[in-house]
């Protein structure tokens, strides 16, 4: 069976920057094995898999070893090819989720999503967390997805090297490490989910759904410009409104094609 896919750039205005997403059209899920192998097949850190519904898509997320209930650089791409491949034209897009709808609407050249915030609790921190990224935090918060450890210099961030082993072990799916921003960004951060197949995530919508309502609070600010600092780099313009953050950024098309599934 032949299905279109498309690989595309999220949170960038460069090629081979941001964090790159395949985006397959199906014309109704295959059992979750399949989709499994097709993601591990892609190799990428996740595969998003459109289903129209009516007016809008059903949206599932894979990385290559296990479907995530949200992603966000997936969803950007997405909208990337419902707007401009598929529905050219178009201004907003709902996609139907894991995580409720979630509404995607042209702005410009960029794309901004309305994604449910993820706000955290401040905890003591774990010793196999300090020992996981070599670091004191000045400040650790947790949710039931992510532990999120706050460093002192976007520097520290840039340079941390961190045990990926020891992340693996912390008991929870991912980390995020952030710190306040320099280069006129509020925060920069990186995130690690060697436990989702993973080792580091160049740019990462779901943690941004974290760190937005932390830094807002912290910077008494309603809108932040970020940057993950990942070897391919990434940048989002993030704004708070109660339960919900809307997270804006570009993207850009690297293959079109089809695939033998």
């Amino acid at each position: 069976m032949l299905v279109q896919i498309f690989q595309v750039d999220a949170f960038t205005r460069r090629r081979f920057g941001g964090n790159p997403a395949a985006v397959m059209i199906l014309e109704s899920f295959l059992d979750d094995a399949r989709l499994q192998d097709i993601a591990a097949e892609n190799n990428l850190a996740e595969t998003a898999f459109l289903v129209r519904d009516g007016a809008d898509y059903r949206l599932r997320w894979f990385t290559p070893t296990v479907e995530v209930p949200l992603c966000g650089h997936a969803t950007l791409a997405s909208a990337a090819v419902v707007l401009e491949r598929l529905e050219p034209g178009r201004e907003v897009v709902t996609f139907h989720s894991a995580s409720g709808p979630l509404v995607v609407s042209r702005s410009g050249d960029s794309y901004v999503m309305d994604f449910p915030a993820r706000p955290m609790l401040a905890t003591s921190t774990p010793e196999a967390l300090t020992a996981a990224i070599g670091q004191n935090p000045t400040e650790t918060l947790v949710d039931q997805h992510n532990y999120l450890a706050v460093l002192e210099t976007a520097e520290q961030v840039r340079k941390l090297a961190p045990d990926l082993g020891a992340v693996t072990l912390l008991g929870r799916a991912g980390l995020i490490v952030t710190a306040p921003g320099d280069d006129g960004y509020d925060c920069v951060s990186r995130y690690f989910a060697p436990a989702k197949g993973i080792p580091e995530d160049p740019v990462t919508g779901g943690a941004h759904c974290a760190l937005t309502p932390y830094w807002a609070s912290r910077l008494g600010k309603t809108s932040l410009r970020a940057f993950q600092a990942s070897a391919r780099g990434g940048e989002l313009r993030c704004r708070t409104f109660g339960e919900r953050v809307e997270l804006e950024g570009s993207c850009v098309f690297y293959l079109e094609g089809q695939a033998d599934i």
